[in-house]
């Protein structure tokens, strides 16, 4: 069944006439933790309110299994739709303090990533615009009321570029709603690159950060482990990327290419050569190295074989962050996520 945006149900049952103030009102309210019911928001008119919590539903989910894993920096919810559809979110703490949420964008998802346990099962649908922003308010009502959610990464289950117009209108949302700024939202694609072509010209595409799961350069190597990786990939990323850059490209927001390193796989000394040579031609360029994370597919490398990896790329003058594994313990890491209740 198609699931209908608050949007949508408004207009069916209080009538396409409601004025454009009292939907600001509505979605300023939706922002604000304090509010947890129509009932709450006592800027509207009464009559509106009994409307609303008979007729729409104020959140898109119901938490099904909450999981905190055992340093307590991480936190993992398995969400359940009104169509019985679930998805998870995960909610990490930084070595700042700060907190961080992995959203979600597509039940399951298509592209099939050997790596990525989300991959294993399929696409059942796209999420909607208010079931994206709905996992930053169950989060954000449900840390410390002196805390606050500093970042957002667009790293969950689904490819975001899949779901193009559905993601955008949550992060034109996010954006206009929350106090998080364009440098500190995230959102990561395997590499559509026909939607991607189609951001650069996009004037509505909110300019927040973008990276690619890049994780080989080698073509036939990537094709292996990535089946969406088309015969030219790796040189039409190349000519995107120099375009992204730029446009978009400056001091304060650039291009991350994410690089899983896999036992064997793509973790030699020569793949970490190869690499850094693709990413001097292009630019500036981010690379953002992280180990394999269990999903019983690969092993993951040794921790000096990563250090040696990423010193390669840093002789190389590579611009290289080495991201820690979070939440591994409850299967929240990256490629993880399975809708697992355990």
């Amino acid at each position: 069944m198609a699931i209908e945006s608050r949007e949508e149900l408004m207009s069916k049952y209080a009538g396409k006439g409601l004025p454009s103030f009292r939907i600001k009102q509505i979605n300023t309210a939706l922002f604000d933790r304090a509010i947890t019911s129509w009932a709450d928001i006592t800027t509207l008119p009464k009559d509106l309110r009994v409307l609303l919590e008979i007729q729409v539903p104020f959140a898109s989910f119901i938490c099904v299994a909450l999981l905190q894993s055992n340093d307590k920096t991480t936190k993992k919810a398995l969400l359940q739709a009104s169509d019985g559809a679930e998805i998870e979110t995960v909610l990490m703490k930084n070595s700042r303090g700060h907190w961080s949420i992995c959203v979600s964008c597509q039940v399951g998802c298509a592209m099939n990533c050997s790596f990525c346990a989300t991959g294993k099962m399929g696409l059942t649908r796209n999420l909607i615009a208010d079931e994206i922003i709905d996992q930053y308010r169950f989060w954000n009502a449900n840390i410390g009321k002196d805390e606050i959610i500093t970042n957002i990464v667009f790293m969950g289950m689904g490819e975001p570029m899949a779901n193009y117009v559905e993601v955008k209108k949550s992060l034109q949302a996010l954006l206009k709603y929350t106090e998080i700024g364009i440098t500190k939202i995230v959102v990561s694609t395997v590499g559509v690159l026909p939607r991607l072509n189609i951001l650069l010209d996009d004037m509505d595409w909110p300019p927040v950060r973008l990276a690619v799961s890049l994780h080989s350069v080698d073509q036939e190597g990537r094709l292996s482990f990535m089946p969406t990786t088309t015969p030219t990939f790796l040189a039409d990323l190349k000519t995107w990327a120099k375009a992204y850059l730029e446009k978009f490209g400056n001091r304060n927001h650039h291009l991350t290419f994410e690089y899983l390193l896999m036992k064997g796989v793509n973790d030699s000394l020569t793949d970490a050569k190869k690499l850094a040579k693709y990413v001097k031609s292009i630019g500036r360029v981010k690379v953002n190295v992280m180990a394999y994370n269990n999903t019983g597919v690969f092993d993951a490398p040794s921790a000096d074989r990563v250090d040696e990896f990423c010193e390669i790329l840093r002789s190389s003058d590579v611009d290289v962050t080495r991201r820690r594994s979070m939440g591994s313990d409850i299967y929240a890491a990256c490629g993880q996520l399975a809708n697992t209740k355990k």
